[in-house]
């Protein structure tokens, strides 16, 4: 038996803060090092991993793109990757918007497909949402998901955002249009951590 078994049956911990990491039970949301290269590589290159991705993540992703994204794209923003059991398992982050959105953040992230469907995303989603509510001053954080990635709308349903607009056929990837779906979360609504 490994520990998500365990883990989905386990009432999770309180949050802790500790060297800027932020730990949660058996998730730790951190800086991503450089150590993470060859995982983020095997991740981003699972077809079922990046079919809902944006098309500004490339695929093939190579070990290049993996060390841009360590010392540089993770940098803007509050950006982290999600480790479980010492591994980095997969990354998520809440970008601020600029000029008059700039209270507004965009939620994004993506996991290992062996750690989907046992509650990890949900606990990061919360988590992130969390350190950027309070340490900016952003006031909704939304997220914009493909139709068809039922699983990323149940994750940020259960962490409590709220569907604001479906636009119809608004996304265009790999031949094929899926409607954006239209998640947020307010501030003054931040999820109870248990």
């Amino acid at each position: 038996m490994n520990g998500f078994s365990l883990f989905k049956r386990l009432k999770l911990a309180k949050l802790l803060a500790d060297n800027n990491k932020l730990i949660y039970s058996m998730i730790t949301l951190r800086a991503f090092k450089r150590h993470d290269t060859c995982q983020i590589v095997t991740i981003l290159n699972d077809q079922q991993v990046a079919r809902y991705l944006s098309s500004k993540i490339p695929f093939p992703y190579t070990q290049a793109d993996a060390q841009w994204w360590i010392n540089h794209g993770s940098k803007f923003g509050i950006i982290k990757a999600i480790e479980v059991d010492g591994l980095c398992v997969g990354c998520i982050g809440v970008t601020p918007g600029e000029f008059e959105y700039s209270r507004n953040g965009e939620i994004g992230y993506w996991l290992s497909q062996q750690y989907w469907g046992q509650g990890i995303i949900t606990q990061a989603i919360k988590l992130i949402c969390k350190e950027a509510f309070d340490s900016s001053e952003l006031n909704r954080i939304f997220a914009t998901v493909f139709s068809g990635n039922i699983g990323s709308i149940k994750a940020l349903t259960k962490a409590e955002f709220s569907l604001e607009a479906q636009l119809k056929q608004a996304i265009y990837k790999n031949n094929q249009f899926y409607d954006a779906i239209i998640l947020s979360l307010l501030k003054n609504h931040q999820p109870n951590l248990n």
